[in-house]
């Protein structure tokens, strides 16, 4: 098997049901809880949840707001969600994100799969990024 240096490939197993992940990532008062990675210290949040629709989220790290959006390819509760990823951190360039959610009992194995990377420090960034957001997203739904 062939290793892509533009993809990345993080899996997580998260104590909640399908349907509780899936709502997680297309709610927008839920994701502005926990899409933020490390010293991001506010996360605004704009959904159109629906194939073709739109989502903006902007979050301020450093006294700087960035803007992360994207387009949603793909919507299949609560199995997959699959949506562009467009940022200063892919040098503007258009990537895809596809989020697969597994049943495993009262528990979901959520595997993210980013890529169309620009370069291997996009790779890096977004790894550490990821990780990150979904600790939070791991917190957050474990608080409920």
């Amino acid at each position: 098997m062939t290793v892509d240096p533009q993809t990345l490939t993080l899996t997580r197993i998260l104590n909640a049901g399908r349907e509780e992940v899936f709502a997680a990532w297309t709610t927008a008062e839920s994701m502005r809880r926990w899409m933020c990675p490390d010293g991001v210290t506010e996360v605004l949040v704009q959904l159109d949840v629906r194939v073709g629709g739109t989502f903006r989220i902007d979050m301020l790290h450093g006294g700087e707001w960035l803007a992360h959006t994207g387009t949603y390819r793909e919507i299949d509760p609560p199995k997959r969600l699959v949506f562009t990823w467009v940022s200063q951190a892919t040098r503007h360039r258009e990537t895809l994100v596809r989020v697969e959610l597994r049943a495993l009992g009262d528990q979901t194995e959520l595997t993210l799969t980013h890529t169309l990377l620009p370069d291997a420090e996009a790779v890096e960034m977004h790894t550490r990024g990821w990780s990150q957001i979904l600790e939070r997203l791991a917190s957050h739904i474990y608080s409920r």
